[in-house]
């Protein structure tokens, strides 16, 4: 700003809390990757009133679901938790020029999904 501060948006870890119980992100979509090993996953975090946050997960699987995730975290010994209450299938996740995930972009779109809903 113009004082030379810097103000950090967004969090600089990947970690949700989900009633007092910390959830890696990135284990989140190592989760989906066992699942759905050829589509490209994002884990986001929105508020939730009764936990704090949710984890949601964003899939180009177009057979994605929230019971198949479950299925393979219990194949593989997964805690519950790790598995997002929500899964949202898209067809394409938004990258940035490098090729990684645009985080902040899918948000947007799972905000923008949210609101549609």
């Amino acid at each position: 700003d113009e004082h030379g501060f810097i103000t950090i948006k967004g969090r600089a870890k990947r970690f949700a809390k989900i009633a007092g119980e910390m959830v890696s992100l990135g284990q989140v979509e190592n989760l989906a990757d066992t699942a759905w090993p050829n589509a490209r996953h994002a884990a986001i975090i929105v508020p939730d009133p009764k936990k704090g946050e949710q984890v949601i997960l964003v899939s180009e699987a177009q057979n994605a679901t929230r019971e198949a995730l479950s299925k393979a975290a219990k194949e593989k010994g997964i805690a519950t938790i790790m598995v997002p209450k929500t899964v949202l299938t898209v067809a394409e996740i938004p990258l940035l020029g490098s090729g990684k995930i645009n985080y902040p972009a899918v948000e947007a779109l799972v905000k923008a999904e949210i609101e549609r809903v």
